[in-house]
């Protein structure tokens, strides 16, 4: 009996893999494909033959490269910040005590359940104001606006996780409340920090509307604006689309694989303390 449940359960999950994984199986193949096939065999799951000429192409009659840089470059520069930032907001909220504490950490998602673009129409204003607009700097200050909220609601929850015994014991050994919170919170709220790293990291490298807002000018374009722009009025350029997607997805990939231990960590630990 034991051993069907155990059956059951792996067929299961290999189910529901198969079911989340076969969009990005389909584009891998789609994008190895001549361009004869890509649409007019659509039943054809395997290529007739392999070709990379659509990677090849995207890399050199596009301007990709830009687009991965800029992209990395934001992300890169956002993610530590907000982090950084975030990071003694939530220590706040769980070590000491002041007047409308709870209340702001019971709200502290709310701004996820208003529109972006709505967010986004202010934030227009704001960095228009600063003259800033169509720079990198506009996007990282937005991102990191974005990202602080859900950030701070996790790393909260890591926080709640740790014994206050612990740093009280530090502190009666000599150790500050910073020196404390450097050697014995931090270390135990890796997971988190990294659950948080990735979380902002991946909404850098996904977002369109906000990019969409901000960036005028062709070298200054993240990926997904500049993958839209392989969508025309008239035709789309799958073979660039398809690829561009690929290249996009196996950062995040490799990323997620590296450290999913401690992205699934951070988040049930998230889910349970929240």
């Amino acid at each position: 009996m034991k051993e069907l449940k155990m059956v059951a359960k792996y067929f299961t999950a290999v189910l529901i893999a198969l079911f989340i994984l076969t969009p990005l199986i389909w584009t891998l193949l789609s994008s190895l494909k001549p361009d004869s096939e890509i649409l007019r065999h659509s039943s054809r799951i395997l290529p007739s033959r392999f070709v990379l000429s659509h990677y090849i192409n995207l890399f050199k009659n596009t301007s990709f490269l830009s687009y991965f840089f800029n992209s990395v470059l934001v992300g890169v520069v956002a993610t530590p910040l907000t982090l950084i930032i975030a990071m003694p907001a939530a220590y706040s909220l769980t070590r000491f005590r002041y007047r409308g504490r709870n209340l702001y950490a019971s709200f502290i998602l709310f701004s996820y359940m208003v529109p972006l673009l709505l967010l986004g129409i202010p934030m227009f204003i704001i960095m228009s104001y600063l003259h800033i607009l169509n720079t990198r700097i506009s996007l990282i200050l937005s991102y990191v606006a974005f990202s602080l909220p859900f950030s701070m609601w996790m790393l909260r929850s890591f926080f709640l996780s740790i014994p206050l015994s612990l740093e009280e014991a530090a502190m009666v050994d000599g150790a500050s409340r910073l020196q404390a919170l450097i050697r014995i919170v931090l270390p135990l709220s890796m997971p988190g920090l990294i659950s948080c790293g990735i979380f902002t990291f991946v909404l850098v490298w996904n977002e369109y509307t906000l990019a969409l807002l901000f960036i005028r000018s062709e070298s200054l374009k993240t990926l997904p604006i500049g993958i839209a722009a392989f969508i025309g009025t008239t035709a789309y350029e799958w073979g660039y689309i398809l690829s561009s997607i690929m290249m996009m997805t196996i950062p995040i990939l490799f990323g997620f694989i590296f450290v999913q231990k401690a992205l699934i960590r951070g988040f049930l630990v998230g889910a349970t303390k929240g």
